[in-house]
């Protein structure tokens, strides 16, 4: 029989890079504490040497699943549809793959998803949740935080903002921003489709736009949407069936603006000739829609990397924190 090959181990690294195995199991374990000229060495070290993680006997002897679980409330249609997911999706990915540790994507929008995903997360499969998507009438997050399971969101949860930590953009100031640029450009009469009010993006968004246009504020020029391009078309030809006048639409996401976009093109009306069109996201989208998206671009990397940061701080025993982004307005040809 062949030679069974000897494993290399944390010994073999903590001597060949010349620091000690608590400052290398330091830097396995997500690189806390460690120095510069020390983290040069260990991965030099690891290379040389062939280590990999042992991430079984790392789980029985702390009790974790080194795992995190990204889980999306959305029905699968959109989850496929909607490129942010793909974008937080990458990024979470890569920020747990600098600490070997692994992501489970998971999807909870029928009740029997939900019930599903319940248990699998109460089971230790995975030690705490990146909750993408949030309803304030989705009862799953108010049982995450009752089983006591480390959550962060992706943007404010209506009604458990206190509770579980959360990484969000400036989303009323980023309305505001929008209707700005929307006026400056001359444009008067301003319509919304704003997204589903249980949502943060949908409430405080509309928020936003109310208030920065004021006493201009119509609210016969607002429709709401599920945040897809079907829902942006049905959205935008209720205005036009209503006869409503208005110069500009600003959607709440990038796929509903370009729902809107199609459907002015099918009613014979020109973008921006005859009414501008602005979305939110700046997922990809935006820039390859015809004509291209003016919209509000959020920091998606810095998100997910925020998210995964905070989650393995609860999940460390610290409180829950808080971490709002700006956005930053890009301007492309539909307004």
């Amino acid at each position: 029989m062949e030679e069974r090959v000897k494993r290399p181990t944390i010994r073999d690294v903590a001597a060949a890079s010349g620091v000690s195995r608590g400052t290398v199991s330091r830097f396995i374990n997500g690189g806390h504490w460690v120095s510069p000229d020390a983290r040069a060495a260990i991965e030099d070290a690891i290379a040389r040497t062939g280590y990999t993680a042992n991430h079984h006997a790392r789980s029985l002897a702390t009790g974790r699943a080194q795992s995190l679980a990204f889980l999306v409330t959305e029905p699968q249609q959109l989850l496929f549809a909607d490129p942010t997911f793909a974008r937080l999706l990458k990024g979470a990915a890569e920020a747990l793959a600098q600490r070997s540790m692994t992501l489970v994507l998971l999807v909870a929008s029928t009740p029997a998803e939900r019930k599903t995903v319940t248990h699998f997360v109460q089971a230790g499969h995975v030690d705490g949740v990146l909750l993408i998507s949030s309803h304030e009438s989705d009862p799953l997050l108010e049982k995450l935080v009752n089983a006591g399971i480390p959550t962060v969101s992706c943007g404010i949860p209506l009604g458990h903002d206190v509770e579980v930590g959360t990484v969000s953009v400036e989303e009323e100031e980023s309305a505001r921003t929008m209707v700005r640029y929307l006026r400056e450009r001359g444009y008067r009469r301003l319509a919304m489709i704003a997204g589903p009010p249980d949502t943060p993006g949908g409430r405080y968004r509309l928020e936003g736009f109310r208030d920065e246009l004021g006493d201009d504020f119509d609210p016969d020029l607002v429709e709401t949407g599920d945040y897809s391009v079907a829902s942006g078309v049905q959205a935008l030809n209720s205005l036009l069936r209503h006869d409503r006048d208005f110069d500009a639409v600003f959607a709440a996401n990038d796929l509903m603006a370009a729902g809107a976009i199609s459907a002015l093109k099918q009613a014979g009306l020109r973008v921006p000739d005859d009414v501008a069109v602005a979305g939110f996201d700046d997922s990809g989208l935006a820039e390859t829609s015809d004509p291209g998206i003016t919209t509000m671009r959020q920091p998606w990397e810095q998100i997910s990397a925020e998210m995964v940061t905070l989650l393995l701080e609860v999940i460390e025993g610290a409180p829950p924190r808080a971490v709002t982004l700006p956005t930053t307005l890009v301007r492309r040809q539909s307004a």
